[in-house]
């Protein structure tokens, strides 16, 4: 059974004394000048933020603790430096950068500024894009203060450097929800660290990059609709209106597709049991997201198959979709599983592949050429 502590965080009701310290600080200078550049507070409009982040964490800091949430500015100059706050930080989150759609670096974010532009870059306008590649699942991610997060202060820029206006927001919006599978654990290899996954190359990033969509990926290491999640994250239903404890999700974010892939860690209950669970859950993102398409997956190992599908035909709802993913994987080759739970990077390329004429014939949408495509 849950302490009071863990209910009332998966409530967003954590203690007002923590949050007061750590959600509701006193906000920063939209821009600054500094004597090593330009210095842009990470509550500046002109950057663009997509995924699940607490936009005044600490006044004007931005959080976010899902692999694959995004970071977008236009800026001029030769140099742009990362600023974090990794005070609290247990375990250093992973990072994508790219800088006008160049070749992708990898950075761990272990210190307070990290210079993210490339060597040799030219004067004039550039677009900057980071990638949550992942956060650690095990460290406290949950309950303020975070133990693991992405925690952005901001930017410098160079002297003289100018903030441009942001980036367009892509045509449509997608938001999958799903455990460790969906946040990329072990898709690079065997470490359950950042070092072994990557949301960027997960089957739902795969997914919102052949449509061009924008993407909410949140997926929580061994939660269930049933179970609890590690990293003090609270089950599914519990944890997703909220990024993390006392930060209510985005409201502006408005997916026109929400793709659920939840049961696998449901191992201790029967089908009775968890059938009328995962309808309530059903029934609660339907009632945050009245209009979009709603993608039932069946888990990759099958399990509560036919209580969800079960499930969404009860729901006798149009615009809700069963998603029967029988025979996508084989649970015993090496080259779809790592460990015969967590899909590798071409196991995830599988089921995107399949995931995405489905959601294609369902909607509309078209497929973008090429796609889908690994990474990035």
């Amino acid at each position: 059974m849950r302490s009071d502590r863990r209910r009332a965080a998966a409530a967003g009701a954590f203690p007002a004394a923590v949050l007061a310290g750590v959600l509701l600080g006193t906000p920063g200078a939209v821009a600054q000048p500094a004597g090593e550049g330009t210095t842009i507070a990470s509550s500046d409009p002109r950057i663009g933020f997509v995924g699940r982040w607490e936009r005044h964490y600490a006044g004007d800091e931005a959080a976010t603790v899902n692999s694959g949430s995004r970071v977008r500015l236009r800026f001029t100059g030769r140099r742009v430096t990362g600023l974090f706050d990794v005070s609290t930080i247990a375990v250093p989150p992973q990072l994508w950068v790219t800088v006008d759609g160049g070749p992708r670096s990898l950075v761990t974010v272990d210190r307070p500024e990290i210079d993210l532009a490339p060597p040799g870059l030219r004067p004039g306008a550039h677009t900057l894009r980071v990638d949550v590649k992942d956060t650690d699942q095990v460290t406290n991610r949950w309950l303020p203060p975070l133990g693991d997060a992405v925690i952005l202060r901001g930017f410098r820029l160079a002297p003289r450097g100018r903030l441009l206006p942001p980036p367009r927001p892509a045509p449509v919006r997608m938001a999958f929800f799903g455990d460790s599978i969906t946040e990329g654990i072990r898709a690079l290899g065997q470490p359950l660290t950042p070092d072994g996954a990557d949301g960027t190359r997960t089957y739902a990033a795969v997914t919102a990059r052949s449509f061009g969509a924008d993407m909410q990926l949140v997926g929580f290491g061994k939660q269930g609709v049933m179970r609890e999640g590690v990293g003090n994250v609270p089950t599914a239903p519990e944890s997703f209106p909220y990024n993390f404890a006392g930060s209510p999700a985005d409201s502006g974010f408005v997916p026109d597709v929400v793709v659920l892939l939840e049961g696998s860690n449901d191992s201790t209950v029967t089908d009775e049991q968890f059938a009328p669970a995962y309808a309530s859950y059903l029934s609660e993102v339907r009632a945050a997201n009245p209009h979009a398409w709603i993608f039932a997956m069946e888990p990759l190992i099958g399990r509560h198959s036919a209580a969800i599908q079960s499930d969404v035909a009860n729901a006798a709802d149009p615009r809700m979709v069963f998603v029967n993913t029988d025979g996508w994987l084989d649970r015993h080759s090496t080259a779809d599983y790592t460990d015969t739970v967590h899909p590798t990077v071409a196991g995830h390329l599988k089921v995107a592949s399949r995931l995405i004429p489905i959601i294609s014939r369902v909607t509309g949408w078209p497929v973008r050429s090429g796609a889908p495509r690994e990474s990035p």
